[in-house]
């Protein structure tokens, strides 16, 4: 009786629980509209694949075998024109010798996604300048800008940013998920109050070159600094909502409305949009088998094979709690309300940690904009959440860039 007991009680609690919304399959006219779409991810970390052995860009791969979310036939299948393409590096110690092996490291991904596209010109085209986006998806090609996601690299020289902005690079965070030089993280004791001094001046270039500032990551003293030091409007480029999920790499609604009055850009991620929690066991697993194979080391076929063998025991003996597409949505409809939609943008962070439920990898693209459209929101509004702000900003910034070039101009005569 007292088993009865317990299960009719555990089934009163699953019933009590709001129903999980499913993500909407996309009708003929909606999946026809987005393809029309100029759409463009703000966070692809899809560059780690490009170093993992036997892999290729230009093949279909599985989320589920090899827990990689972006290729060439996903983003055809998603729609998904291209986007930022992540310079990620793992925050280490910052003394000099580990920071100038941060600075190769960073620029050996730079050269692995330049290769990427020298080795496929027929699948993809390097992006320069805002206006390169819309012309080089109409040629069928996928648009390649770069990002930095974590300054660290950098050093103790903000100016070596010209270096990567001369590869491509056209947005830059500060921190990751620990404080370093330039800032405080979200994720971290804070050192600085926010931006330090070094950080200051790596905010200057950023303006000079014409390279967008993203405070994903950052804390919200750094955020603060940012909006009131920038020139230029300051993005987000995979961040969530701290009214849907309160977690600290998410943002309030006042910074979320100080963002919007700067002219800035909130782009959603897939990562922080729920509470979970794992089980202890599933995570002491994963942390010992992050310790046999960190992130920042290269592994030969066997160990990557090696690796896989026992990421996938580890997810049979104890899955893993996942969000789902309506948590997604949660955070960009919350965004939308706050911010407007003249503020709003995707970056799912594919490939560094994003994926929920219905939303596994790019091919499921499409069921964001169908949601979107079930919203209420009209085709241009989706037309700006999926590039149009996003490219806004950028061109916002390469303005600065040439208002300050020529004002040095003009000094030098």
């Amino acid at each position: 009786m007292r088993f009865l007991s317990l299960a009719i009680a555990q089934l009163a609690a699953l019933l009590a629980l709001p129903a999980m919304a499913d993500a909407p399959v996309p009708t003929k006219g909606e999946r026809a509209l987005h393809e029309r779409l100029l759409t463009l991810d703000t966070h692809l970390d899809t560059p780690a694949s490009l170093v993992l052995p036997g892999w290729s860009i230009v093949q279909r791969h599985s989320a589920a075998d090899d827990y990689t979310q972006v290729d060439v036939p996903r983003m055809v299948a998603g729609g998904l024109d291209g986007g930022f393409w992540a310079i990620y590096t793992p925050q280490g110690p910052l003394d000099p010798a580990s920071t100038r092996a941060a600075r190769d490291y960073a620029l050996r991904r730079a050269v692995a996604i330049h290769a990427m596209v020298a080795a496929n010109p027929q699948a993809f085209a390097l992006a320069d300048r805002a206006a390169d986006a819309a012309q080089i998806a109409a040629s069928g090609r996928r648009v390649v800008y770069l990002s930095i996601e974590n300054a660290w690299p950098l050093g103790d020289d903000p100016t070596l940013l010209q270096a990567f902005y001369a590869l491509g690079v056209r947005i830059s965070g500060f921190a990751h998920f620990k404080t370093n030089q330039f800032a405080d993280s979200s994720t971290d004791m804070p050192k600085w109050d926010g931006l330090s001094p070094a950080g200051v001046q790596l905010l200057a270039e950023m303006n000079r070159l014409g390279v967008v500032p993203d405070l994903s990551h950052s804390s919200d003293a750094a955020l603060d600094d940012a909006l009131r030091l920038s020139k230029t409007p300051i993005i987000l480029t995979h961040s969530g909502c701290k009214a849907v999920y309160d977690h600290p790499r998410n943002i309030d609604d006042a910074h979320l409305r100080a963002l919007a009055a700067q002219g800035g850009v909130i782009q959603i991620n897939s990562v922080y949009v729920k509470k979970l929690v794992q089980s202890p066991q599933r995570k002491a697993a994963l942390d010992a088998l992050e310790q046999r194979f960190p992130e920042d080391r290269v592994l030969s076929a066997a160990e990557r094979a090696d690796y896989l063998a026992q990421r996938h025991a580890i997810d049979r003996q104890w899955p893993e709690v996942r969000a789902g597409f309506d948590d997604v949505m949660a955070n960009l409809l919350h965004a939308l309300k706050v911010a407007g939609v003249d503020h709003v943008g995707i970056g799912l962070d594919w490939d560094g940690g994003g994926g929920v439920a219905g939303l596994d990898d790019v091919a499921d693209l499409p069921k964001l904009t169908a949601a979107l459209l079930h919203a209420g929101y009209s085709e241009a509004d989706v037309a700006k959440i999926w590039s149009g702000n996003v490219l806004r900003v950028l061109a916002a910034a390469e303005a600065e860039a040439a208002r300050e070039q020529a004002m040095a101009g003009a000094t030098l005569r």
